[in-house]
């Protein structure tokens, strides 16, 4: 439909007492390439489901016009085939074709009317591009590596596979408003670049959801934030993922300047009132020559004003809410340059077959690549000396501390991260490694709330426990850094300033990943290719 669109006018969604959404206003319109992005429980799906129709909004207006889809991580399975999936989304087109079949035999057969009934469904038919809608569907099948035989029950697939097949029926559709939510989960490489492409070429608009920054750097024109503000109104940013970056970093500096601004104001009233109290309780009176009443009453008086300046500040300081956290690396002292571990021809059988020779120098950058199942994470273990090699040797000079940031940690449930946290530093403390007053305090490290840092380690986010697992690995202040997949379950926010920490630390910096945003921040660094 040429003049399709969706409409939203402050539009407001809470669920359980709690909005979620707060006076959103946002235009989608033919090749609209919008995104949606906020940390976990913002709000990013329940946005989809409201634009869907599927959750009504607390407040506002929304305005469609057109067909919308949804690809959702959940697809509903039972008793239904490939095929059946298929038929159903691209049903439109199908009823498009059936309607002009029949508008031809009537106009064959001289029917009243059927000139102007065979043109409309002809140009029915051509704005869908009807004939070749399956033909679509299929070969986005094909590039997702989703199940091609139309016969296979759904319910015999993965989640996985389940969902390449809907989001192929999707691409292949040509629904006028498209949303996805998480559309790059289960895509390899090929899938990727098909839907990268399939989003860039489309004629309707996209809104989709998604932690994959490659995807909204390649295809985003605007971006919503549904992150914290100081005013809790969601923005919108122009000009793509650039224009986000850009945008939330302005928003953070005016936040923290206003933040630190209203926090000192409020701390010199506090001390004139502390001081107007001492002179008070001291016996203070006003110099002679001031008249008795004057004197008995000027310190009171000024104490009330003290109380009643602060009184009217802290009712407004509510306006200027604490910032988000940002994190802070410790100084890791490391001479740069300096040879801090060697690997000559290290090869572990069955795991790593290529053999691989490092030097990790102060300040050094490096990526090792390769398939799944070539050695990276074999490799960083080796690097560490939690696994031996069977062929050449690694080594390590005097003093080194090599910190690990693994796929998958082990942490004490019942403990709380705080005190997890200083437990692995007293051990560190313990075997010498760093001394009592060298290490950083975890609040420091801007990683965790104090009322995260306080709740037992089972009680956290997946997302929380692995930036537990980066305090614990930077409170060691290593010399040496090995990360395997360090974006794992972390915030768009949170990845690009550890990008940022991490070009800038003096570290040595050993890196796997598959985070094609941070292969290419990284493509400067030395590549180990397995």
């Amino acid at each position: 439909m040429p003049n399709a669109h969706l409409s939203a006018r402050e539009l407001t969604v809470a669920r359980g007492g709690r909005t979620l959404i707060d006076r959103l206003s946002f235009t989608a319109n033919p090749g609209s390439r919008i995104a949606v992005v906020g940390e976990n429980g913002r709000g990013k799906t329940t946005l989809l489901h409201t634009l869907a129709g599927r959750l009504e909004p607390t407040g506002g207006r929304l305005s469609i016009q057109g067909t919308l889809a949804i690809a959702e991580q959940q697809m509903t399975a039972t008793g239904r085939t490939v095929g059946d999936a298929v038929t159903h989304t691209i049903r439109p087109a199908l009823n498009a074709l059936a309607a002009l079949e029949a508008a031809t035999t009537a106009l064959t057969d001289g029917q009243p009317g059927a000139e102007e009934t065979f043109a409309g469904a002809l140009d029915a038919a051509e704005k869908l591009d009807a004939w070749d809608a399956e033909r679509r569907v299929r070969t986005a099948l094909a590039a997702l590596d989703a199940e091609q035989d139309f016969d296979v029950d759904l319910g015999a697939l993965s989640v996985g596979q389940r969902y390449r097949v809907r989001l192929a029926c999707l691409l292949g559709a040509g629904d006028d408003i498209l949303l996805l939510d998480e559309p790059t989960n289960h895509l390899d490489r090929s899938g990727l670049d098909f839907l990268t492409r399939s989003v860039r070429e489309r004629r309707g608009a996209v809104i989709l959801v998604s932690h994959d920054r490659a995807l909204l750097a390649d295809v985003a024109d605007t971006v919503i934030d549904l992150d914290p503000t100081p005013d809790g109104l969601p923005r919108v940013h122009g000009d793509g993922y650039a224009g986000y970056r850009r945008g939330r970093e302005a928003l953070r500096v005016r936040w923290e300047q206003d933040f630190a601004e209203e926090q000192a104001r409020r701390e010199e009233l506090r001390r004139q009132l502390d001081d107007a109290q001492a002179r008070l309780r001291t016996g203070w009176r006003p110099s002679k020559g001031t008249g008795r009443h004057t004197r008995q009453s000027h310190a009171p008086g000024l104490v009330q004003a003290v109380r009643r300046r602060r009184s009217e500040l802290e009712g407004a300081a509510v306006t200027v809410p604490e910032p988000p956290l940002q994190l802070a690396l410790p100084a890791l002292p490391v001479r740069r340059g300096a040879t801090l571990l060697t690997a000559e021809g290290v090869t572990v059988d069955g795991r790593l077959d290529t053999p691989v020779s490092l030097t990790v120098k102060g300040g050094s950058r490096h990526v090792v690549t390769g398939r799944n199942g070539a050695g990276k994470t074999t490799l960083l273990r080796v690097l560490a000396g939690d696994l031996s090699p069977d062929g050449g040797r690694v080594q390590r000079s005097a003093g080194v501390r090599v910190g690990s940031l693994e796929q998958e940690s082990v942490l004490p449930a019942e403990m709380t991260a705080r005190e997890a946290y200083r437990c692995h530093v007293d051990a560190l403390v313990a075997r010498g490694e760093i001394s009592d007053n060298q290490f950083a305090d975890l609040d420091s490290l801007g990683l965790l709330r104090r009322e995260e840092a306080d709740r037992r380690v089972r009680e956290l986010s997946m997302g929380q426990r692995r930036r537990l697992d980066l305090a614990l690995l930077f409170g060691s202040l290593p010399q040496v850094l090995l990360l395997d997949e360090p974006s794992n379950h972390l915030s768009i926010r949170l990845v690009d300033e550890l990008t940022q920490a991490l070009e800038a630390t003096r570290a040595a910096v050993v890196l796997v990943t598959h985070d094609r945003q941070l292969l290419r921040d990284t493509a400067g660094w030395e590549c180990i290719g397995l």
